[in-house]
């Protein structure tokens, strides 16, 4: 018999979701940073054995929408609720989660397996421990309880081995040697934009979309042009920095990275560009590939 299926993540802002999908790979699909939703798109990671293919699906984190892109982001959360075969809701220990949040009572109605995890055991002292699991082991009756930690790979290794088991019977969706369905420019999006979360405070990392316009491999190398889009010109001299040197710090940054992810030699063109306030604009969303 072969098992198959999806494996939806779901959850709220830097609860580790993306962290925790990491871990399950082996491979980096998402960014992980100390700032909350730098989840934007939703993706898919293939873990394929000998006798099943687990898809394991990242999301943004669900929060209350502020413009036109957070829409989008609630939208895919709410979309990975239809195609899953098995949904796990990520949180994190130690903080006042909302009890009442629209993810709670969508799990609670879910018709499919739960897992509920309950991340950064790491963090928390044993009273914390016992207290939050004891509230969600009566509020969620229906619905398996997991504690576990990505930074410290506590407990992923049994996390992954029940996702296969509650794998149902189904066809081997993705050929044995993938294990994404995203392309090679969004990787190289989502590393540059990574360096510029990891960079920058405040507002920039979410002012800022990364457009990727040319990848191509020459004598070896691989040549990559990549636009930085923001939303006004303040945030476009506090990207450039002075005289060039703060991009040109997000392009080593970038660069080494996409060399390691690529394995080969990478030459990097960085440009920035200001798209006026492209996170309210729907037309600029779809442009920018969220559709």
């Amino acid at each position: 018999m072969f098992k198959s299926g999806f494996i939806n993540i779901i959850g709220l802002p830097n609860a580790g979701k993306s962290s925790i999908i990491n871990r399950l790979l082996d491979q980096n699909l998402s960014i992980v940073t100390s700032k909350a939703q730098t989840t934007r798109h939703r993706a898919f990671g293939i873990i394929n054995g000998e006798n099943y293919q687990a898809i394991i699906s990242d999301t943004p984190g669900f929060t209350k929408p502020k413009n036109k892109i957070h829409e989008y982001m609630n939208k895919k959360i709410f979309d990975s609720f239809k195609d899953a075969d098995i949904v796990v809701l990520v949180v994190e220990l130690g903080l006042k989660n909302d009890r009442e949040n629209k993810l709670i009572d969508k799990i609670k109605n879910s018709k499919v397996p739960v897992l509920f995890i309950l991340n950064k055991v790491d963090k928390v002292n044993q009273s914390i421990l016992e207290e939050e699991s004891q509230f969600w082991k009566t509020e969620l009756k229906d619905v398996e309880l997991w504690l576990v930690s990505a930074k410290e790979n506590f407990n992923i290794d049994n996390l992954k081995q029940r996702l296969i088991e509650l794998l149902p019977e189904g066809p081997k969706y993705f050929p044995d040697d993938t294990w994404t369905d995203k392309s090679e420019r969004f990787f190289v999006n989502e590393i540059i934009r990574e360096k510029i979360f990891k960079t920058y405070s405040q507002e920039i990392p979410y002012a800022t979309e990364i457009v990727t316009e040319s990848f191509k491999i020459k004598n070896k190398i691989l040549k990559i042009s990549s636009l930085i889009i923001v939303e006004r010109d303040s945030q476009k001299g506090i990207i450039i920095g002075n005289k060039g040197q703060s991009i040109k710090k997000i392009g080593t940054d970038s660069r080494r990275d996409l060399e390691s992810f690529f394995n080969k030699k990478v030459f990097l063109e960085l440009n920035v560009k200001v798209v006026k306030d492209w996170r309210k604009n729907s037309n600029q969303l779809k442009n920018l590939g969220y559709n």
